[in-house]
């Protein structure tokens, strides 16, 4: 690793986008997402790149399709509302199998909400937000130092799959500065991309992009290929962290920021003699149920924590099916989870499946 600096999460996003090879970045302003925007313009330019500010976010996500057809290395970002307007133009680079990098610094919603933080996209990110039967990689930071390093595989990810990869922070997040420290030298991986638009001068077959297929047996077994691909995404690319959970009796599931409260929840009740630890998904698509198998031979329980009326809890259901307790604790609308809450369901939990055994 190399230099340290004090950053703020948004702006971490967007150097790791150019050390990544970024070459073209298109966005629209919205709170709490907008400084990435404003340091691409400044930044990317000078890196020998292109910043464009799109007349809306359906425009953005169309111009990412057509920089990313070319093979070269693109993103965007937006927050709650703005993706939704993208979620046409996700499908149809899902269909086309165009990579690209897409952020999503999360506020509350429905509707236009508020611009407080949320986890309330899970399921528009993680179930398909367009239409058809797609999935695109979606990575969850905890922490500024993981949003540079993640921002940077998310890149590599897309390229290896020819897949969108999203990256699901929240206001906190993108607005929080810590000290990151930087590597002297990126670890970016370099794909051939015979599929891409870039001109052959008639020395090879045309290459075509497309998400269209109007013979039904041609579309069906462009879905059976794209099926096959997201799974070998699930045997390769799930990314977890357990936290103190040797010997943990229950465990709090919880990702991005609410991660971070749930580790003083864990350290305050380790205090008390209640043996609690983490499971903290880190590819929240695809979901890392093999985390719940390593810990289920001692689980008693497990408590679910979101800024959502509860939506990771769904995939968090399927992973322990059945075989343990999963109990839920969430806030809504902008409302962030309070350690306090937390630790009182904690000794609830102690009480009933541990104390009395």
């Amino acid at each position: 690793m190399g230099r340290k600096l004090l950053m703020r999460g948004n702006e971490a996003i967007a150097e790791a986008a150019i050390r990544a090879g970024c070459l073209y970045y298109f966005g629209y302003p919205i709170t709490p997402q907008t400084e990435i925007a404003h340091y691409m313009a400044r930044k990317l330019p000078k890196a020998g790149g292109v910043f464009l500010q799109a007349e809306s976010e359906v425009a953005a996500i169309n111009m990412v399709y057509g920089a990313g057809s070319t093979g070269a290395r693109v993103m965007t970002s937006s927050s709650s509302p703005g993706i939704s307007l993208k979620q046409e133009g996700l499908s149809y680079l899902a269909g086309a199998q165009v990579p690209a990098v897409v952020v999503n610094i999360m506020r509350a919603g429905p509707g236009l909400g508020g611009i407080q933080p949320s986890q309330s996209d899970y399921f528009q990110a993680c179930k398909g937000g367009g239409h058809g039967d797609y999935r695109q990689i979606v990575l969850a930071p905890s922490s500024v130092q993981e949003l540079y390093e993640l921002t940077v595989e998310a890149f590599n990810l897309a390229d290896k799959y020819r897949i969108v990869v999203m990256i699901l922070g929240d206001g906190i997040l993108g607005q929080m500065m810590e000290v990151v420290e930087f590597r002297d030298e990126e670890p970016v991986e370099h794909y051939e991309k015979p599929w891409a638009v870039t001109g052959h001068g008639n020395n090879r077959k045309q290459n075509i992009i497309t998400s269209i297929h109007l013979d039904p047996a041609v579309l069906e077994k462009m879905n059976r290929e794209l099926q096959k691909k997201y799974e070998l995404i699930k045997q390769k690319e799930c990314r977890y962290e357990l936290y103190r959970h040797e010997e943990a009796e229950l465990f709090i599931v919880a990702y991005g920021t609410v991660a971070r409260i749930a580790k003083s929840v864990i350290e305050i009740a380790r205090r008390e003699g209640i043996k609690v630890g983490l499971i903290r998904p880190i590819t929240l698509w695809p979901f890392p149920a093999e985390a719940f198998d390593k810990v289920m031979d001692r689980a008693k329980a497990f408590l679910t924590v979101e800024m959502s009326s509860g939506q990771m809890i769904e995939d968090v259901f399927l992973a322990v099916n059945g075989r343990r307790r999963v109990y839920f604790h969430g806030r809504m609308g902008g409302m962030v989870p309070v350690r306090d809450d937390i630790l009182e369901i904690i000794r609830r939990m102690y009480d009933e499946h541990v104390r009395k055994g």
